[in-house]
């Protein structure tokens, strides 16, 4: 497969390299378009007004071409499949982000922007995130899954803008339990902000880093998260959804049994 892959932690994170070894790994060619500066939560957001500058990026394996690129993540995808790779993609991996984008963390995700944007172009898209301060071991494990379960969900034809959203609990991989499809939490952040003055220049705020939420409901992706699953949910316009799914399910909570 020709692969790319895209993040919002920025061009040096673990758990993109991670993705990309992975790949490699099994014989795929890969590409990385990532953003050069951290991009979280900037959600689907594209640069409309400034200059989009682009750098090599260098990466000791041959089959790795990486681009390191001053905007944001759909930044990133649009520039690589309209200009930057010259060949046919695949499948699209966004992430390993560095914290869960679970329940309605989705629709602020810059990793699942960025996927969303390759989906939107016709590509089958995955957007892959693990539990802040996971073990590199963690990661590398979740990265050969991912890279397995991309070889299994490019056989499924589906529904326009679909995206696949993968996420892993912080736990040795032994401990894990199987693999997991669930709906979409529909649980709020409970965020609160914090006020102070500046001497100058009047009030100013900080979001608060607590990341609460409301409570999440028996089955959800954030509960089976908390049991220690991996869990998988399908998100965009599932009315075409059909048997061929029950195949792929199967096949994922059968990959890479702890």
């Amino acid at each position: 497969m020709r692969i790319l892959l895209v993040n919002d932690d920025g061009i040096g994170s673990n758990g993109l390299w991670a993705l990309a070894c992975a790949a490699t790994a099994r014989g795929h060619r890969v590409y990385i378009c990532a953003p050069s500066s951290q991009q979280s939560a900037a959600s689907q957001r594209i640069t409309l007004a400034e200059p989009i500058y682009v750098s090599p990026y260098p990466a000791e394996d041959s089959n790795i071409t990486a681009y390191s690129i001053v905007g944001t993540p759909t930044d990133c995808v649009r520039l690589g499949l309209y200009d930057l790779v010259k060949e046919p993609v695949d499948v699209l991996i966004s992430g390993i982000n560095n914290g869960y984008n679970a329940g309605m963390a989705v629709h602020y995700s810059g990793t699942v922007g960025a996927a969303r944007e390759g989906a939107l172009n016709h590509l089958h898209a995955i957007a892959v995130s693990i539990a802040y301060r996971s073990t590199q071991e963690m990661i590398d494990h979740l990265a050969a899954y991912a890279v397995e379960t991309a070889e299994k969900y490019i056989a499924l034809t589906l529904p326009p803008a679909a995206v696949l959203n993968i996420n892993a609990p912080r736990c040795d991989a032994h401990m894990l339990k199987r693999p997991a499809f669930a709906p979409l939490s529909t649980a709020n952040f409970l965020d609160t902000y914090i006020r102070r003055e500046s001497p100058r220049a009047g009030a100013y705020y900080w979001l608060d880093s607590g990341a609460l939420t409301e409570p999440y409901t028996e089955g959800s992706d954030q509960d089976l998260l908390d049991k220690g699953h991996i869990t998988l949910t399908l998100i965009g316009n599932l009315a075409d959804h059909n048997d061929d799914y029950l195949d792929f399910i199967m096949a994922c909570q059968n990959t890479l049994k702890p």
